[in-house]
């Protein structure tokens, strides 16, 4: 006898609808799996069999063939044993087959019928959505993922006997209701906890309010960490339509979520990591750290250290926001709009140009370490600041910083500015736009011209300077670009740092 089921396969960000077919038929016992199924797929007929023993269920001592249409697409993980154990007892006539066509069916089992979460909860919320019907039956988990998109009913049982009771119209489920904003998320560190260093927290703000991208540089222990772990704190929580962006990719990485996001994340990866771990991949590509990081904080400390492959794989996804990974058989996108915010020390040894310690490289070692960032890479950033390291005397004597609270206001009325005049922040303009909201007057005109041609700023920069200059003008709440505005924007683009050795 042959049954179906309904499920779906991730393919990158994307849901796609898989049927499952089970065929029962005579002869001798076996368990076969067709459909271009990965080991995790094959080891199904384990899990399978396990949980329908110990669930009390018949298993059938016959020929078993599961089918995962299409046939030409790569099928991983065990979100397919719910529906191949389903399809099975209704190719058995344990539940009427038409109860399988009105849900789609997804769950990992475990050997007592247990059910286990799977990745993607989200992604395949949107997919039936689409697709229809939409209807669903997940484990708990990725069911409270799936019910906060709107529209979708999600059922939750929590045992293979549980769902075939459900299925048959024997036990009641009510649907899940969506969650509540994450409220178990952690609040980040306070910027009144910084002292001191008054110009790298002005650049943090800016960065901040037009989604900037800042590169610190400075001697250890100078406070780079600091302001970079506490930045994501004085963004303004994610609208949500945002939120919704960063539970997708999360939900499709495998990071569950009790609630829908507030907080704009916040990723800091290792020197060590790959370039696929940094921007995604794999053999069905995974989103990365960067996509991670979507509609928030990316922070990479010892810049340097990263390996150069990795570094330069940044720079499509900081120009276009997305990106995108092409195999043989398929192309996937990931949206990838963050903030990147990086520190880096001056020096190997980490004291070059510090007041009380002496520097131990050599002008080569220092002219190395500081070309593992590329010129092109060094153009992206909006923001270059020096931290230098405060004194234990001037520490002493440095006041509480301004909380992370008074912060956000500020950002969050200059970025009501730009909502209302561009509809995006400043850091996102293109050129074409600059002319149109980044007026300037005469006077900064002539001063931006003439640093232009001082500083060598190449066509990038330029515009990287206007548009940091609008989001200071929009800071102090004017709607022109004054001379003022032009010339701090203009103190954080200087790159002398990396040139004088």
């Amino acid at each position: 006898m042959l049954a179906r089921a309904r499920t779906f396969a991730l393919w990158g960000l994307e849901a796609v609808p898989v049927t499952v077919e089970v065929d029962v038929s005579p002869g001798l016992p076996s368990y076969t799996v067709v459909g271009l199924p990965d080991a995790a797929v094959n080891e199904s007929r384990d899990r399978v069999r396990a949980a329908i023993k110990n669930a009390g269920l018949p298993y059938p001592q016959a020929r078993v063939v599961v089918n995962l249409a299409p046939a030409d697409l790569k099928k991983e993980g065990p979100r397919f044993d719910l529906p191949i154990a389903l399809a099975l007892l209704a190719a058995q006539g344990e539940l009427p087959a038409e109860a399988l066509e009105a849900h789609w069916i997804a769950g990992e089992l475990g050997l007592g019928g247990v059910l286990r979460p799977v990745p993607g909860g989200v992604n395949m919320a949107f997919a039936a959505l689409r697709e229809g019907p939409r209807s669903m039956v997940l484990p708990p988990e990725s069911a409270r993922e799936a019910a906060l998109v709107e529209g979708v009913q999600v059922y939750a049982p929590r045992s293979l006997e549980e769902a075939l009771a459900f299925l048959r119209g024997e036990r009641r489920l009510t649907p899940v209701e969506p969650g509540e904003p994450d409220e178990d998320e952690p609040p980040y560190p306070d910027f009144a906890e910084i002292k001191g260093q008054a110009k790298a927290r002005r650049a943090a703000e800016i960065a901040a309010a037009g989604f900037h991208h800042l590169l610190m540089s400075g001697s250890p222990g100078s406070g780079k960490t600091m302001i970079a772990r506490r930045l994501p704190g004085i963004l303004p929580p994610l609208a949500r339509d945002e939120a919704m962006e960063v539970l997708a990719v999360r939900s499709a990485a495998g990071l569950l979520a009790r609630g829908l996001p507030r907080r704009p994340p916040f990723r800091a990866p290792h020197h060590t990591v790959s370039d696929v771990g940094l921007v995604g991949g794999g053999a069905v590509p995974r989103p990365g750290e960067v996509s991670l990081a979507h509609r928030g904080v990316l922070f990479l400390d010892e810049l340097p250290e990263f390996s150069r492959r990795a570094l330069e794989v940044l720079r499509q996804p900081l120009e276009d926001g997305v990106v995108t990974i092409a195999r043989a058989r398929a192309s996937f996108s990931f949206p990838a709009r963050f903030l990147l915010v990086a520190a880096m020390n001056p020096c190997p040894c980490g004291w070059y140009g510090d007041p009380e310690r002496a520097c131990t490289c050599s002008p080569h070692q220092i002219r190395r370490y500081r070309a593992k960032i590329s010129g092109p890479l060094l153009d992206r950033f909006d923001l270059l600041v020096e931290v230098p390291r405060l004194l234990p005397e001037e520490l002493a004597r440095a006041p509480e910083g301004e909380p992370s609270a008074k912060v956000a206001e500020r950002v969050a009325a200059a970025r009501a500015r730009m909502q209302a005049r561009q509809g995006k922040p400043n850091g996102l303009l293109e050129p074409k736009e600059l002319g149109r909201v980044a007026a300037l007057t005469p006077g900064a005109e002539r001063l931006l011209l003439s640093a232009a041609k001082k500083l060598l700023l190449t066509g990038r920069a330029y515009d990287r300077v206007l548009r940091v200059a609008r989001t200071v003008a929009d800071l102090a709440g004017s709607e022109r670009v004054e001379e003022v505005h032009v010339a701090e924007a203009l103190t954080y683009r200087d790159a002398g740092f990396f040139l004088e050795v």
